[in-house]
């Protein structure tokens, strides 16, 4: 009986250090502080000015993306680019096409979770194009397609169709400023789609004129996406810079990981 009394002494006071480490680690939980944001098409990555400000100044270590917008391919090669130089885990951001790059970028080890900001969200084996199956496009929005396969939003249209609730310099300057994206990428088939092994979120601009609102709604639908609806075009993350940012924070703490 003496033994065996011993030999659980023994075994209660070498598991205790081991209970203590556990539990202060369980109590020592830090939010995800890597953001990488990735523009959509007809833009670069100088509209995440306002969401990187405000991320910036909650602690958060932002890195913008930008796209060549020349396919699916080199979009998603910028993206890993970006995710290589990211010291921990990330909260990977991407606003229309945007959000087709990052569902196939999004599957690298680094990537905690996803935002999709009024963006496309396929599934792997599906186009970009096949999205839209179903539903209407809001007329305001209309592509001007160029001989080489490139395309931008017709001129006239732009602010109507992209950023209706800028100023009129500000829609001036993004209209004169687009940058054109190879129209072919939208007929690309994904290979990955990075929402179903990760968490996902999306704000929806509940005036955006370039989807329809029940597409954008069915995707995020669709992925499990936790759905915050923004009053904003679809230019919000220039517009609403704080709200995309709230979403954004909600992720990272919300994926918190514990500190080793």
């Amino acid at each position: 009986m003496k033994t065996i009394t011993s030999l659980f002494t023994a075994l209660t006071l070498a598991a205790a250090p081991l209970s203590a480490e556990s539990a202060a680690q369980a109590s020592s939980v830090t939010p995800v502080k890597n953001v990488v944001l990735v523009h959509g098409a007809f833009a670069d990555g100088s509209g995440w000015r306002g969401v990187y400000d405000q991320l910036t100044q909650r602690g958060y270590r932002v890195t913008i993306v930008q796209n060549p917008l020349t396919s699916l391919a080199d979009d998603v090669a910028a993206t890993k680019r970006a995710l290589d130089r990211q010291d921990g885990p990330v909260i990977l951001v991407g606003h229309s096409w945007g959000g087709t790059v990052i569902t196939e970028a999004g599957v690298d080890p680094k990537v905690a979770g996803l935002v999709y900001v009024s963006a496309l969200s396929p599934d792997a084996g599906e186009t970009t194009a096949e999205q839209y199956n179903g539903f209407t496009t809001p007329p305001e929005f209309v592509l001007d397609a160029k001989a080489d396969g490139f395309g931008i939003v017709k001129l006239e249209n732009f602010k109507a169709g992209f950023a209706a609730d800028t100023s009129d310099a500000d829609a001036a300057f993004m209209r004169d400023s687009q940058v054109p994206i190879n129209l072919s990428a939208f007929g690309t088939k994904l290979s990955h789609a990075a929402w179903r092994t990760k968490p996902s979120w999306a704000v929806i601009a509940n005036q955006d004129k370039a989807f329809d609102i029940r597409m954008l709604h069915k995707m995020a639908q669709r992925i499990g996406a936790k759905i915050t609806e923004v009053d904003a075009s679809h230019a919000l993350f220039m517009t609403q810079p704080k709200a995309v940012a709230d979403v954004i924070d909600r992720a990272a703490q919300s994926l918190g990981k514990i500190a080793r």
